[in-house]
């Protein structure tokens, strides 16, 4: 089982194999409605499904659960189902290069306790730089049933609120360091952090190629940043928890998991003036 991360030459090996699916998540921020399916349509990894991550990974925005709220349990399990996902399925994920996207099906499926996923390392970029075939078919999946299990527990807002007076949570913001310091924001209505936040920009994962770094390295980083947290107090979150995904799968990657995802996360938390703000 592949439960982290995964070569392009693994996943050549594998792709005529019916015990594995591939997901293709790649997506703009900027640009959210025809990007990834764009490029998607010009080439994908032979067989790889395409999800949006707003349309497929997201539930409805009411303007107070943040920018990509969850999906509940049920509607997320009948978009893998229709994807071909069971219990007896290897699944890939990847987006471009740096799986700030695909990470967020890799969360997701281990969150209704499917724990045979892994990210495509390098993502599309990576494969296509190590001359593996591309595709510009579209398949049909079979589809399949995906039963969910006990989901895994999932920060909300009142526990982060609750944790702030003691610090009984170390918060870990994977924003960029200037969206962290409250100097720009140019997603969200409030610029700052959650006071007490630690900033681990989820790109400081990753080598200038987009692979992840050794788990030699994360850990040794990790833990100059956490010090002797233990990992069931650590919460990730970033701006609409998508970002966030990658310094929790880093941590899995260094064997310093599993941690919390806080999947509101800053877009659900400045929604609401009443909630303390930090800047610097």
């Amino acid at each position: 089982m592949h439960a982290t991360l995964v070569t392009p030459a693994t996943l050549a090996r594998h792709l005529d194999d019916p015990a594995w699916v591939i997901l293709d998540i790649r997506h703009d921020l900027m640009r959210p409605e025809r990007w990834g399916e764009d490029q998607y349509r010009a080439g994908h990894v032979p067989g790889a499904v395409f999800l949006h991550l707003d349309r497929d990974l997201s539930a409805p925005k009411t303007g107070r659960n943040g920018r990509h709220p969850l999906p509940a349990p049920d509607v997320a399990a009948k978009t893998f189902g229709r994807a071909g996902i069971d219990a007896g399925k290897q699944v890939v994920v990847y987006d471009q290069n740096n799986g700030m996207y695909a990470s967020r099906a890799w969360w997701m499926l281990r969150w209704l306790g499917h724990h045979a996923v892994a990210l495509l390392d390098g993502g599309y970029d990576r494969w296509v730089r190590e001359d593996h075939p591309v595709s510009t078919a579209t398949p049909t999946p079979r589809p399949a049933s995906f039963t969910p299990g006990t989901p895994t527990a999932v920060a909300d807002v009142a526990e982060v609120l609750a944790s702030l007076p003691r610090r009984a949570l170390t918060i870990v913001d994977a924003r960029a360091p200037e969206r962290f310091r409250g100097e720009t924001e140019p997603m969200d209505p409030v610029a700052g952090h959650i006071p007490g936040a630690l900033n681990r920009p989820y790109a400081a994962n990753l080598e200038a190629d987009g692979t992840f770094k050794d788990p030699a390295t994360l850990r040794h980083e990790f833990e100059a940043l956490l010090g002797d947290t233990p990992p069931e107090r650590v919460v990730h979150q970033c701006g609409s928890g998508v970002s966030a995904v990658p310094n929790l799968l880093a941590m899995e990657v260094a064997g310093l998991g599993p941690t919390a995802l806080f999947a509101g996360s800053w877009s659900e938390w400045c929604s609401d003036p009443a909630r303390p703000v930090e800047k610097g």
